[in-house]
């Protein structure tokens, strides 16, 4: 048949909308988008020591004077909540996450991330969403998860983002919708105007103008670098607010979905079982929550990659807050999940262990981890999963 034959396109056409493809003169079906996969972007690099932590050695606590959450103990509602002998949850997750967990439906994977050193949040943030070889030439109209959805039939995909983010470029378009929710000051400049005019003529007039001073300019300095790790993406309180909507859209149209979460570059006052970084976990917490609420029967189902383009230095710094780093740690939530443990490869969390004695290490490189995951759950051949992730081996840690 002539390749220009107008009624051949045609049939070209007709088998790849039903998701027909020819491999040596054979045709055969790719495999459906049955089960539902949101991936959950934390920009910014969260610090996992802080969120699932290595309790059962003492270099934590010697590495984190003033960050450490204490040891487990159920007398304190400070205290961090057991996982097993080695790892413990931050006490902000009681009520969220640590019930999954409980239920074998989430399964935590230390010291993974990928082989990309830069420590650059914008380089390595692209590293996630390309899913492509490090070090070889990128091409940046092609993420993973695109690529992914053209390997399944049936497939539904959307981000939750304000533009299309680099994971789901491709050739073919993906919808986008954002979702909103931005942490800012709790007095407005007009307020702070009045606020200084009352005490202008009083022995406090100086103080409180300086105060608003210093604080309008801290809020700026911390929100514009803040905004460079984050790109755009929603806060943790902004996830909070709309995760049921994005479980309700997940349940009834959409079945692969992205969403990314900001606010977790913690330089500075981090904070250990309270503070600014247990708040945004626990906003985190009940976002996810509610989205296993509201997507309901189908839980059974749905797959969340929780992950973040890397961890966090080992030890604290100067200004009680922690650097930009490399191993973190990755967590798997799903109705179908075998969880309720720590999986993947492991080391003890001590001096000895450190990755250029400052950081966690990866053992777990997230483009193996996510192959295993998905073919599993959707049952990728080997030529598949080379084409989402090319020169990946995938790591079956039994998650699905």
């Amino acid at each position: 048949m002539d390749p220009r034959d107008p009624h051949r396109r045609h049939l070209i056409r007709a088998s790849l909308a039903l998701g027909l493809a020819t491999v040596a003169g054979r045709v055969w079906a790719a495999p459906k988008a049955d089960a539902r996969l949101l991936v959950v972007f934390l920009r910014g690099a969260y610090d996992a020591a802080n969120v699932v932590i290595p309790t059962g050695g003492d270099f934590y606590y010697r590495a984190r004077p003033t960050l450490a959450v204490a040891r487990p103990n159920p007398a304190n509602p400070a205290a961090a909540l057991a996982l097993d002998a080695d790892w413990s949850l931050h006490p902000s997750l009681r009520d969220t996450i640590l019930p999954l967990y409980a239920k074998g439906q989430a399964a935590f994977v230390p010291f993974s991330g990928t082989d990309d050193l830069t420590r650059s949040h914008f380089e390595t943030q692209d590293t996630i969403e390309l899913g492509q070889t490090v070090g070889a030439a990128r091409d940046y109209n092609s993420g993973f998860m695109a690529r992914l959805a053209a390997e399944l039939t049936r497939v539904r995909p959307i981000a939750f983002t304000e533009q299309i983010p680099l994971i789901f470029r491709g050739p073919e378009t993906v919808p986008n919708i954002a979702i909103n929710g931005v942490a800012k000051p709790g007095v407005d400049a007009r307020q702070a105007g009045l606020i200084t005019a009352m005490y202008r003529d009083t022995p406090l007039g100086a103080a409180v103008a300086e105060g608003f001073r210093v604080r309008d300019a801290v809020y700026q300095s911390v929100s514009e670098h803040q905004a460079e790790a984050d790109r755009g993406a929603v806060s943790p309180k902004g996830f909070e607010l709309s995760a049921r909507r994005i479980g309700r859209l997940m349940r009834e149209q959409f079945n692969l979905g992205f969403v990314d979460v900001g606010g977790w570059d913690t330089h500075v006052n981090q904070g250990a079982a309270t503070g600014y970084l247990a708040d945004r976990i626990g906003e985190l917490g009940r976002g996810l929550s509610g989205f296993v609420e509201e997507v309901g029967p189908v839980w059974t189902d749905t797959v969340v990659v929780v992950l973040s383009e890397f961890g966090r230095t080992f030890r604290e710094n100067g200004n009680r807050g922690t650097d930009h780093g490399h191993g973190s740690v990755y967590w798997v939530l799903g109705g179908g999940v075998r969880g309720g443990r720590i999986a993947g490869p492991q080391v003890r969390s001590d001096e000895a262990h450190l990755f250029q004695n400052r950081d966690h290490p990866v053992l777990t490189d997230y483009r193996s981890l996510l192959a295993g995951l998905l073919r599993r759950l959707y049952g990728l051949d080997p030529a598949s999963l080379r084409r989402v992730f090319a020169d990946a081996a995938p790591a079956d840690l039994g998650l699905v």
